[in-house]
Order: structure tokens, then sequence, then C-alpha cells
């Protein structure tokens, strides 16, 4: 097995699975202008890639380019046996890893046993892992998941999760009850680092939650132990998170590179609705004076063409 996880140089940095965001032009900004060491896809449900018709509306979630690599694919389900046929679908779509969502607390996938509730059936999840790991050998294995589901489990769930050597498993500084309401705990994400090294497991743990900065990734590496880190909300709207130079963009420059994603996502994706890149001109439309009024304008644009419209008619209005 290839497992790209082992030639990763430590400490690391990745971007983070989100629904609707991690599409392969959103990635793409950041392997043109800050790449991080791993980037993940949008989570796709194995029910649906292993189903011939629907997986056709799932491949547009599995688009990636060579710039982007090492790329992981991130499936969620209850079925190992839909693991097992899936993984095998994620190797020969030349993925360099496989991600297991035991983490997302919504409760459209948490009603259906799936994603969080995995936490509340630890044998289950098991077979999972088992079950993704038989059907792609060749691929490292790794999950997602949470400090706990109602309450902090993590002492006893985290040593569940490396019975079944993973490659890497991610901890979300938050329960599923807590969802996003109160700060990451990163104090229990060092606790899990701690848990890890007494069992002397190779898995690698990623501390994920309330990362706002590339600096503040490297302190909380520091200070609570972990091998990397992930970053989701706080890279919205800035593909340069990841720099070592700490480049901070003019507005001049958001913009431009804003405009290029758009035009990206309308030519890469054009199965998917123009409406998904409101969310990322609200992040890329920040900071600077006379954001707030270009951001309610481009809250109203279909098109990449009208975005750049409305962003030289703004412009030009600008003393």
């Amino acid at each position: 097995m290839d497992n790209f996880w082992e030639k990763l140089n430590k400490p690391f940095f990745a971007l983070a699975p989100m629904e609707e965001v991690t599409d392969v032009a959103f990635r793409e900004m950041f392997a043109k202008y800050g790449k991080p060491d791993v980037m993940f896809t949008e989570f796709v449900c194995v029910d649906a890639l292993v189903h011939p018709e629907a997986r056709k509306k799932m491949e547009v979630d599995l688009k990636f380019t060579d710039k982007q690599r090492p790329m992981v694919a991130q499936i969620w389900g209850r079925s190992p046996l839909l693991f097992e046929e899936a993984a095998r679908i994620v190797a020969s779509l030349g993925f360099d890893g496989i991600d297991i969502n035991m983490g997302c607390p919504q409760d459209r996938e948490v009603k259906l046993g799936a994603c969080a509730a995995l936490i509340q059936t630890p044998a289950l999840a098991a077979e999972i892992i088992k079950a993704t790991k038989k059907g792609a050998p060749s691929l490292p294995v790794s999950v997602k998941t949470r400090l706990g589901y109602n309450h902090n489990t993590i002492e006893t769930w985290l040593k569940q999760l490396l019975a079944e050597e993973p490659a890497a498993v991610t901890i979300h500084g938050r329960t599923k009850k807590e969802k996003s309401k109160v700060p990451a705990n990163w104090e229990e994400i060092k606790k899990a680092v701690q848990i890890r090294n007494g069992l002397k497991s190779a898995t690698l743990i990623i501390g994920n939650g309330d990362v706002r900065s590339r600096e503040e990734g490297l302190e909380k590496i520091r200070t609570a132990g972990v091998d990397g880190v992930m970053v989701g909300r706080g890279a919205f709207g800035n593909p340069w998170f990841f720099r070592e130079d700490g480049h901070v963009p003019l507005p001049g420059e958001k913009l431009a590179v804003m405009l290029e994603h758009a035009r990206l996502f309308e030519e890469w994706l054009p199965e998917k609705s123009f409406y998904i890149m409101r969310k990322h001109f609200k992040a890329y439309a920040a900071g600077f004076e006379g954001a707030p009024e270009l951001r309610a304008r481009l809250m109203e644009t279909k098109s990449a063409a009208e975005t750049a419209q409305v962003v030289e008619d703004w412009q030009k209005q600008r003393p």
C-alpha cells in the first residue's frame, strides 16, 4: 500500500471536506495560490456511489486535478458492504486515499444512522473500516470524527477506532450535540494524542476546529501535539491561507481571484447551481472598505459574467 500520509512532512495542514464547498474549483484555487499538504472531496454517499444511475450525479463531487494531490475521497453511509464496493470505485478513480465520515452532525445523515451516529455504534464503525480497507487494499483509509455524540467519550471511542489501525484520525473538537455552537475543545484533542501515544499506535492524529490562521494552526499543533491540523471555515475566501510567507492579499487581488474562482466553477461544474458561489462571495468580499455594499450586489448575480460586471461597476464607483 502506498500510504501518502507517511510521506507528509510534519506538522502538516489539510483542507477539510465540506458539503457544497470543497468542490474541484474551490480546491484548484488553493492548489494555485497556497496549497495545503492534503485535500479532501465533499462527502459522497456510498449508497449513491454504488448505484449505476445515481453514481453519474455523484461523479461531479469526485472531480479533481493532479495539481490537487494528494487527494482523498470522503465517503459516508451505514452499510459495510456498500463501503467495500464504494472503496473499489474510489480506488479505480485514482484517489490517493479514502476518508470515512464519522463526524457530520447534521440531522439528515444522523437519522440514517450514519456519520456522527456511528459514534454510538462502535462495532458497526469497526466493520465499516474493515470493509473499506478490503475494498481498496492499495489505499490508506482514514476517519474523521468528533469527541463524542451527546457527551465527550473520546477516551473509549478513540481506542475503538485505533484498534482498526486507520492511517489517520481527524478529531473535530466538539461533540455531535454541540455541533458548532461552542468553541472547539483542543484540550480534549490533546488528550486524544496522549491516548494514541499510550497505545503506541502508528495512526496519525489531526486536530480540527476554530483554526483561523496558519499561525494559529501552528500554535495548536505545538500545544496539542497533533501531527497536523485540518482547516475548514477558516479558509473560506482565502486560498492564501496555507502559505508559509504570511501573504495578505490586497482587496483587488482578492476580487480578481474571486472572479477566477467563479469562472472556473461555471466552466468545470455546469451541473451545479451558480447559487453555490454566493457563500464564497461573502468570504472574498470582506475586510475592506465598501465590502458590505459589494457583497449585497454579488448576492444577486447568476453567472460569472454578471459577477465580473458587478465588480467592474463597483470598482468604477470607488474614489
